[in-house]
């Protein structure tokens, strides 16, 4: 596994104050613009410096999108470059409209076209301060290269002034994919206990949780590439935990479907022993792995893993022992069967989490159906 030049901790545990600050991400992000902007105002105004708006309108476009760490200098090399190329973009705009403004404008309409060619590849922060420089610089009187020079030097300015401000004590993305994670290990938690409770008569409606959950796990896709460059994780690594997540909201959605098919497939499922080991060991497990991401230490979860798999091996054998049995095989053997799916991907999450936080590798294939009979009846 390949070691990222930002050198982030992996198991390092998270602070109380990390987890306030990242929870109120937002409104410290609007603190930071806020603090920066001022800052600047005053130094441009204390170095009395021409065109002072453009480095404080630089500042709040360049600032405005999030960076997270592992962005950082990636999009600081953006910025600089789409700013160089756009004034010198518009400074030959200033020169050639001294001698034709027909071929002037020809010039911008090509500068123009590369910009927008390019927001469509992998550099579009790049491309669009290519566009907005050019706008900036072109438009000043013809020939006033002086006002042109002044001009991207305003925004270059601003540039530089928000790397600085977005390098002090900046947002890790590393740190928002552990909180995100562990908050839906929660959140599964509490459906998966509301949904099989003892205690409720009626099937609870869990649909507005479950699309909230799932749309919280699709959020956390877009912290795969900067978590990846923080680390060394590997994107494919991440992308397998967040589609491990999203197979166990469905398989969930599936299980609790089973559970509420009829009464007395639920009362058969209530008082199986095994079965309720297996909800009490998920449990423990969902919870062992929300504390793991915060703490940094998966020893706990890594235990509890082990324990899925012997589970998964006896609740194989109660779906054999139950072969023929026709409520069985209505409700209860497919809540069995979805058992069986939800301990091998809890087990396989709990696995990888520990991979990630402790960047060891397990080479470790998950088990199917088909070799789980294999493996048992010899």
């Amino acid at each position: 596994m390949k070691k990222s030049i930002f050198a982030v901790r992996r198991d390092r545990p998270l602070t109380p104050l990390e987890l306030y600050v990242y929870q109120h991400y937002r409104n410290i992000h609007g603190i930071r613009i806020a603090v920066a902007f001022v800052l600047t105002f005053l130094i441009i105004r204390m170095a009395n410096l021409p065109d002072h708006s453009w480095p404080l309108i630089t500042l709040v476009v360049v600032m405005g999108p999030i960076s997270f760490w592992g962005n950082v200098i990636p999009r600081a090399f953006e910025r600089m470059a789409g700013t160089v190329t756009g004034a010198v973009l518009g400074i030959i705009a200033l020169h050639i409209e001294m001698y034709s403004l027909p071929l002037m404008l020809a010039w911008c309409g090509c500068a123009a076209f590369l910009c927008g060619y390019l927001t469509m590849s992998k550099r579009p922060y790049a491309a669009l301060l290519i566009g907005i420089t050019l706008a900036v610089v072109s438009s000043a009187p013809a020939g006033d290269i002086q006002t042109a020079l002044w001009r991207s030097t305003n925004i270059i300015l601003g540039c530089l002034l928000a790397i600085v401000f977005t390098s002090i004590y900046p947002q890790r993305a590393f740190i928002h994919w552990r909180i995100q994670l562990a908050s839906f290990l929660r959140d599964y938690s509490k459906m998966s206990a509301s949904g099989f409770s003892w205690n409720v008569l009626s099937r609870p409606n869990l649909t507005k949780l479950n699309s909230q959950v799932l749309a919280n796990v699709e959020k956390m896709r877009t912290l795969i590439i900067p978590v990846s460059k923080e680390t060394g994780i590997s994107t494919k690594q991440l992308a397998e935990i967040q589609s491990i997540a999203r197979d166990m909201i469905a398989t969930q959605e599936l299980q609790i479907e089973a559970h509420w098919a009829s009464r007395s497939s639920r009362f058969i499922i209530l008082n199986s022993h095994t079965l309720a080991e297996v909800q009490q060991m998920t449990q423990r497990t969902l919870q062992a792995l929300a504390q793991a991401l915060h703490e940094g230490n998966p020893s706990p979860a890594a235990a509890n893993s082990e324990r899925l798999n012997d589970i998964t091996t006896e609740l194989h054998e109660l779906l054999l022992t139950h072969a023929g049995d026709d409520v069985v095989e209505s409700a209860v053997h497919g809540y069995v069967w979805l058992s069986i799916q939800l301990a091998i991907k809890l087990e396989r999450l709990s696995t990888v989490i520990t991979e990630a936080l402790t960047e060891q590798r397990f080479h470790h294939q998950p088990r199917d159906l088909a070799q789980t009979s294999v493996a048992r009846n010899g």
